[in-house]
């Protein structure tokens, strides 16, 4: 694929008064990352989601005291220069957000509370503005890992490929929740439920991008399960279940966090925070099943994210816990890989978008 040219977004956990995302300018054909500016007003917006059809970044910033809510923002992105200027913002959960995604045909804006244990619809506008919440929903449930499982933590929210079904992998509960967009009424309604190991913890999911497969990282069993999908049914039945740590780690400490695919559908990644590293995985082109290729140092400590550039040649781990984001070239063969030497300091990197240019 041809060399391009993107807008990177680094948000990080900041308070209000801090920088909370950095904005670079990554040029794929000499590796040149150059600084654009930073947005501050945020509290703590770990995470983020670009919607190409209205120009526009959402994040969130997290409630402040026991009964301050946490609010969903949306930014406009300026044309060229990947500038942010403010739009709107609209109230969520009770709780802290955790993270945020938009529906396939970005109508909808979709958040979960880790700590609150609640998912949130909000409908988007035709220019991208959020709209008041539509419909809440809370988890009910527990599993047996002491103060991790001891009440639902839905983690992540996806559509799937169809669009028609909102899919949340729940921390606190061992499951995958999976329910029925009602796009009229602007509601979730509960569709279906997927039962994973006990004290594994699903954490964040994918789905490839032409098979009818998804995977999941297990964040309290340095897991990855793999499983098939019934898109007319909207269900999906684990099929395998790999490890993500190397056969002989003798530590303890390791969580996973984030997995993605390659573009190309080649490939799978996930994130060891401990072990601090990328798990590289071939997928069968098939069965869609998962074969160990590598490990790679992310270079720094506690991976709690990465993103593959969109034309997938570059892969960009945000190290949190040493204030570091370093960028790796993806072989395209192998799909391991290699540091370029190129990094850039941010304090506490939560999540990395990139917008093409």
């Amino acid at each position: 694929m041809e060399a391009a040219k993107y807008i990177a977004y680094f948000s990080s956990y900041a308070g209000k008064e801090t920088p909370g995302i950095y904005i670079y300018h990554f040029d794929e054909e000499n590796e040149d990352l150059s600084f654009i500016e930073f947005v501050s007003g945020l509290k703590d917006p770990s995470f983020m989601k670009l919607s190409p059809k209205h120009e526009t970044l959402y994040a969130f910033s997290q409630a402040e005291g026991d009964t301050a809510k946490s609010a969903a923002v949306a930014y406009r992105i300026e044309a060229g220069t990947g500038k942010l200027t403010y739009l709107g913002q609209q109230l969520t959960a009770d709780k802290s957000s955790t993270h945020i995604n938009t529906d396939h045909a970005e109508q909808f804006l979709m958040l979960v509370s880790y700590s609150g244990g609640t998912l949130s619809l909000l409908p988007l506008g035709e220019d991208g503005e959020i709209s008041e919440l539509s419909d809440q929903v809370r988890h009910e449930g527990s599993s047996i890992t002491p103060k991790r499982q001891e009440s639902a933590h839905p983690h992540s929210i996806y559509t799937d490929p169809t669009d028609q079904f909102v899919v949340v992998p729940d921390l606190g509960m061992d499951k995958i929740m999976v329910y029925r967009l009602d796009r009229a009424e602007g509601k979730l309604h509960p569709h279906d439920e997927v039962h994973l190991t006990p004290g594994s913890g699903p954490r964040h999911l994918t789905f490839h991008p032409t098979l009818d497969y998804a995977y999941v990282i297990q964040e309290l069993s340095s897991t990855l399960t793999v499983l098939s999908y019934d898109r007319q049914a909207g269900k999906l039945e684990p099929v395998q279940i790999v490890n993500t740590l190397p056969e002989h780690y003798e530590g303890s400490d390791n969580s996973t966090a984030e997995v993605q695919v390659s573009p190309c559908g080649s490939f799978l990644y996930g994130s060891n925070r401990g072990h601090d590293s990328i798990v590289v995985f071939s997928i069968d082109p098939e069965s869609g099943m998962l074969t160990l290729v590598d490990h790679t140092s992310t270079l720094g400590s506690h991976p709690r994210h990465f993103s593959l550039t969109p034309s997938g040649r570059y892969l960009f781990a945000a190290n949190k816990d040493s204030d570091s984001v370093q960028l790796f070239k993806v072989d395209p063969e192998s799909g391991k890989l290699s540091s370029t030497g190129q990094h850039i300091s941010i304090s506490q990197p939560t999540c990395v978008r990139f917008y093409p240019l």
